[in-house]
């Protein structure tokens, strides 16, 4: 399909969906340059997968409108459907079927013949490090064995924009690197990816551009340099001595740097951004008069844990109530 070179592969304006009284999307505007990595980062429950459905034509938007390589979702959704492929939270396949049998099924429906149905299941099956367990039922496979594979059904048509919905949820730290791996070379390929995560770090290590959403709404977008230094310069992190301080730790730091703070009461640790660390001797000495002892600081550049933190209000592994989006996704 021809669409002009200049059009972004995403552009929503305004999107906003209902779930009875919840608004899991509430009003969320975003364009995606094609050619990258797009990340749309937040907390379960905070409307990214409903969001991904909206512009994947999986779910009539209430109000607002999206265009996928200048295509509407709502008036052309079957064009919309030709441009894209989504790889959801869970994989989408036969779990009493081989990996073989599944890919081959999935091409037979995008309309392979026989004999290139099983080429294609063929050269996804090696490129993701599945063909030792091409026989195998789906029921034996590891998680990560699953989300390698969902990934590769999306793949069978090629799209050029791929919609992959916290597709390393679960996976060790191996398969994760690998699946960062893969992102990258589909993207150096010409191809655009919107990907939805609650991993900070995956955000930071993948995406040109990202997204901050919390509770249906885009709060904050930029590339990840660019919302590091809407914070502050730097980022302050304290080991308490007595793990039950952290609470008072919290209200004193919170009013002596006018900043919200992180606490984690499990390793006593308190976490916040700064404007200026010419002033951490003068915080030290604030908590000590106050009984606070303080047993290891380090002060850093700031992180994307305290982008969201300074924006929300809260840390991003934080869930917020679950919405209607997580069983309607």
């Amino acid at each position: 399909m021809n669409f002009s070179g200049n059009t972004p592969a995403v552009e929503a304006e305004g999107l906003v969906k209902l779930f009875g009284q919840q608004r899991a999307v509430d009003g969320v505007s975003l364009v995606v340059p094609r050619g990258s990595v797009y990340g749309v980062l937040g907390p379960n429950g905070a409307g990214k997968t409903t969001t991904i459905r909206m512009l994947a034509t999986l779910l009539r938007p209430d109000s607002g409108s999206a265009r996928i390589f200048g295509h509407d979702v709502v008036t052309e959704p079957t064009a919309v459907r030709s441009l894209v492929g989504v790889t959801g939270q869970y994989a989408s396949v036969d779990e009493d079927m081989t990996a073989t049998e599944n890919l081959v099924i999935f091409s037979r429906l995008l309309g392979l013949s026989r004999a290139d149905a099983r080429r294609k299941s063929n050269e996804l099956l090696e490129e993701f490090d599945l063909t030792e367990a091409a026989s195998k039922p789906l029921k034996n496979f590891s998680g990560g064995m699953r989300r390698r594979l969902d990934l590769a059904a999306s793949l069978i048509a090629a799209p050029p924009l791929l919609f992959l919905d916290e597709p390393t949820t679960g996976l060790d730290p191996r398969t994760r690197a690998q699946m960062w791996e893969t992102i990258r070379r589909l993207v150096r390929e010409g191809s655009t990816v919107l990907l939805t995560t609650q991993y900070l770090d995956e955000a930071d290590q993948l995406a040109d551009r990202i997204a901050v959403i919390d509770r249906g709404q885009v709060i904050a977008d930029g590339t990840a340099d660019e919302l590091k230094a809407s914070v502050g310069v730097s980022s302050l992190h304290l080991t308490l001595v007595d793990k039950t301080h952290v609470e008072r730790a919290r209200t004193l730091v919170a009013e002596f740097l006018r900043t919200e703070v992180a606490v984690t009461p499990e390793t006593g640790r308190v976490t916040a951004p700064m404007t200026d660390s010419s002033v951490t001797p003068e915080l030290l000495i604030r908590l000590r008069d106050n009984g606070i002892g303080v047993d290891e600081i380090t002060v850093s550049k700031p992180s994307l844990d305290e982008v969201f933190l300074t924006i929300t209000g809260h840390t991003a592994d934080s869930h917020t109530t679950d919405s209607e989006e997580e069983s309607a996704a």
